[in-house]
């Protein structure tokens, strides 16, 4: 298992109060993500309001809103760097919309940051099904059902 060294941080309009996951899952979530030829990961997870989530957005992909999460790779594996910067009233919207429980949202917002951190990404179809089949199966672990399936009910 790599090193973790895991951060949470909380920006300008978020509470930790406001924030569903604990550390200790938060930690579980990061570590399942990492790939097997990660030796050591330093993530931050930064929880940030509408308003920077909107202006980062914007300076760093010239998209001018707020999206649910930013993730800025500094370094991939063996040792993988990144900040996971994720809007958490976008994200708590999004769970509505999607009648999911926030906590799980979250999950996957976390465990799809991560592994774009590790170099995954989803620009074509192939590499979609693969990251998105990837994210499901991380998250079958912790009994989060497939976020891109269709809820029920």
């Amino acid at each position: 298992m790599p090193a973790l060294t895991l951060t949470l941080l909380f920006g300008q309009g978020v509470r930790a109060p406001d924030w569903p996951l604990s550390r200790p899952r938060l930690r579980r979530l990061v570590s399942a993500s990492l790939p097997a030829d990660c030796t050591n990961a330093n993530i931050s997870v930064v929880a940030v309001g509408r308003a920077e989530g909107q202006r980062l957005n914007r300076e760093f992909r010239s998209k001018d809103y707020a999206t649910n999460i930013l993730t800025f790779p500094y370094a991939g594996t063996p040792d993988v760097q990144a900040d996971l910067v994720i809007c958490l009233p976008v994200a708590k919207a999004e769970a509505k919309t999607q009648r999911r429980p926030l906590d799980h949202h979250l999950a996957h917002l976390v465990v799809h940051g991560t592994l774009h951190a590790c170099g995954m990404d989803h620009l074509d179809d192939i590499e979609a099904d693969q990251m998105e089949a990837l994210e499901a199966a991380i998250l079958r672990r912790f009994r989060i059902n497939n976020p891109y399936s269709q809820p029920t009910g």
